[in-house]
């Protein structure tokens, strides 16, 4: 028996309720080629298109009109189901400390749904470098920690996702000039200092233009032509580039963790766990 994906269909209504393929992309959390792919796989599976082509944008078409409106009252009755069956009314205070550059990329299409579905949960977010939220001193102030972990390093909370750390630029980006102008976050960043030691094993001249420990920083001055940054490929925002040159040496893995210590509201904290390691799986 054929069955439809609750996720894929959660997409499409959020193509049509926002206007595009990239705004959706925005509020879930994913690339845009993903939220092609999904839209793809329901046009397969229906064996129907369900957007026109009009220049660069995705009109919904008749199809697509009319199974929105039965896509809603699923979506509807699926999210009316949980929320009957969910064993108590699931409250408190969450604690959150994730890297910026996450918080800007993924935090977004969390933090609408996630407080939709569990409004007498408050949540609470530090943006700040993964060496600083993992600090002795530091850590105990978060029920959930989300941050960046080196190999070498024994591996204490639970591995989300083992990532390439990618060079990135701006979509024009060339390389005219013979040095490397580099846009990075302070001492302390995991990816500063895996782009230090990468460049001083070769001979390729660089100097660090810009510093700043704001993802929406460091994109604004890459934009404007101060240089390159590298970044973990699941947290590249889209008005960026993956970007691969002669002069640029390859960087390796980073691991990506999540640390649940809460004390007090487990379950919401459970909770926020799952939402964050659903929509990093989907990135």
């Amino acid at each position: 028996m054929k069955q439809l994906s609750l996720d894929n269909l959660r997409t499409f209504v959020t193509v049509i309720d926002l206007g595009g393929y990239a705004k959706a992309g925005d509020f879930l959390g994913r690339s845009q080629p993903a939220i092609s792919l999904q839209i793809k796989r329901l046009e397969n599976q229906l064996n129907k298109r369900l957007f026109s082509k009009a220049g660069q944008r995705h009109e919904v078409n008749h199809d697509g009109l009319a199974l929105y409106h039965q896509a809603k009252t699923m979506l509807a009755i699926n999210d009316d189901i949980f929320r009957q069956f969910e064993p108590a009314s699931i409250r408190g205070r969450l604690r959150l400390g994730i890297p910026s550059e996450f918080a800007t990329t993924l935090l977004p299409s969390i933090v609408g749904e996630f407080s939709k579905l569990y409004p007498d949960v408050s949540l609470e977010v530090t943006s700040a470098l993964s060496k600083s939220l993992l600090n002795e001193n530091q850590r105990q102030e978060f029920d959930l920690i989300m941050a960046l972990v080196p190999h070498h390093q024994e591996l204490e909370g639970e591995l989300l996702l083992d990532d390439d750390l990618v060079w990135v630029g701006s979509k024009n980006q060339n390389f005219a000039n013979n040095t490397l102008s580099l846009v990075l976050a302070p001492d302390g960043c995991m990816y500063r200092s895996r782009v230090i030691q990468a460049l001083k094993q070769q001979t390729t001249q660089w100097r660090i233009t810009y510093t700043n420990a704001d993802l929406a920083g460091i994109t604004a001055a890459i934009n404007q032509g101060l240089g390159i940054t590298a970044l973990a490929r699941s947290s590249v925002p889209q008005e960026l580039s993956i970007i691969r040159h002669d002069m640029l040496p390859n960087l390796g893995k980073i691991r990506i963790a999540l640390f649940n210590q809460a004390q007090r509201y487990w379950q919401a904290s459970e909770k926020l766990a799952e939402f964050i390691k659903s929509r990093l799986g989907e990135i």
